[in-house]
């Protein structure tokens, strides 16, 4: 779904807009099927800081509010702490074929292999409980590549990051 400037006829059609992007990122759908059955979202009229606003880092593209937004936050500036916070206790981080789990081992992890690299959203797509987020990993001395990030998470924290690299 993205927004177009149809959505903004006769007053209430923002807030319409404003309600299929929040529709769309909390796994309710409203794609036409052209992206295989994926909802692709894009920035939208909505409250800034609600559960399913999305918004616009610089140069980052589309990034969900919430648990997947502190996540890529934290990556790019660095922060251990407010990345291990975005999970749950019991998070779970499945590192293509590794299974990371509990805050101890995923702050260990992103010590390791996470902080100090960069991270940029070019694409947010609502999947059953959660968000698909293509995105550009480039580990701290590397160039880079493409990679999906499928968060499930709660309103308040991610339960599962399944991280898979193409």
């Amino acid at each position: 779904m993205t927004r177009s400037t149809a959505g903004t006829r006769r007053g209430g059609g923002t807030r319409m807009v404003g309600l299929l992007v929040i529709a769309a990122v909390l796994g309710g759908g409203c794609g036409d099927g052209a992206t295989s059955g994926r909802t692709t979202t894009t920035t939208g009229p909505v409250p800034a800081g609600s559960a399913g606003s999305v918004t616009t880092a610089p140069g980052s593209g589309p990034v969900t509010a919430g648990p997947a937004q502190a996540y890529v936050d934290a990556v790019n500036a660095g922060d251990l702490d407010a990345l291990v916070a975005a999970f749950a206790p019991e998070g779970l981080v499945v590192d293509v074929s590794r299974r990371i789990e509990g805050r101890d081992a995923i702050r260990a992890w992103a010590g390791a292999e996470v902080i100090g690299g960069t991270l940029r959203v070019l694409e947010v797509a609502a999947m059953p409980g959660g968000q698909d987020l293509l995105v550009h990993w480039a580990p701290r001395g590397s160039s880079g590549w493409r990679a999906h990030y499928r968060f499930t998470m709660t309103a308040t924290a991610i339960t599962t990051a399944d991280l898979q690299y193409a």
